[in-house]
């Protein structure tokens, strides 16, 4: 399981992310929790899993507060920004590759259903939500992107790769498409290779009913790595959170996590 802690330094990179703090106003009243205290609890709920109604006490901020908080931040955007940020600072430090993608899914489980939710095809039509995720040559995630469980892969990812990230860092104009893609046999579609060539981006796609052995794994287990990242996150591992707000908040949350994680430690 990641840390339940927040390094400190995370949120030194978050930190002018976020809007400034409210004053005490002339009239007093209850004071504004800090964002340092709000996002320390947030990140225990991710590492963690529990409830919100289960945050410590001692973590300086309620669960109710710290939902709310994390909810508005999302709306605002302030999710995307830091995972781009981090994600600029990872190809300043030469630990980024948009060459060539990865792309591949993951089932969690969706108790009382909710936005983005669907029976799934592998768990006897219980309701599930799909992530899908695209990662770099090295496993660094790139775009998270929610379905119900029961959408085909070849659906989502198109609308993942639209998602590319412009990454600044370096002097030029960001790269604006990979160049390769790489997927297993669940995406499988010649309509999908079709528009991922008139993208500019070489589809490399296992086909179904074909014997194994093409070679793909060698360059595909990287995700299948990142995946267990994220659900070494524990918030990420079932989904509990019914709109699909506070759901998109977690995903480039956990996603902003991992690059930090391999932006320090080189791996997690």
């Amino acid at each position: 399981m990641a840390s339940a802690r927040m390094p400190d330094e995370f949120y030194e990179v978050v930190a002018h992310h976020l809007p400034p703090e409210r004053p005490v106003g002339s009239r007093g009243g209850r004071p504004w929790v800090g964002h340092r205290a709000v996002l320390r609890v947030i990140w225990y709920v991710l590492a963690s899993g529990v409830r919100w109604a289960d945050v410590p006490p001692e973590l300086g901020c309620s669960g109710r507060t710290a939902h709310r908080r994390l909810r508005a931040w999302e709306e605002a955007g302030i999710w995307d920004r830091l995972h781009v940020d981090l994600l600029r600072l990872l190809r300043q430090a030469g630990k980024l590759d948009t060459d060539l993608v990865v792309i591949d899914s993951v089932y969690v489980r969706a108790f009382g259903g909710g936005e983005a939710t669907g029976p799934s095809p592998v768990d006897r039509g219980k309701p599930g939500t799909k992530h899908t995720l695209m990662v770099d040559r090295s496993g660094v995630p790139l775009s998270i992107r929610t379905a119900g469980a029961n959408e085909s892969d070849h659906t989502q990812i198109i609308p993942l790769v639209l998602d590319f990230p412009r990454v600044g860092g370096k002097p030029g104009r960001p790269k604006e498409m990979p160049d390769e893609a790489y997927t297993d046999r669940g995406f499988d579609s010649d309509a999908t290779r079709w528009i991922l060539r008139w993208l500019g981006i070489e589809p490399k796609i296992g086909r179904r009913n074909t014997p194994h052995g093409s070679g793909l794994g060698k360059v595909r287990w990287v995700v299948e790595r990142t995946i267990g990242w994220v659900k070494g996150l524990r918030r990420m591992r079932v989904r509990y959170d019914r709109l699909g707000v506070m759901r998109d908040a977690f995903a480039s949350l956990a996603a902003s996590v991992i690059c930090y994680r391999i932006l320090i430690h080189d791996a997690l």
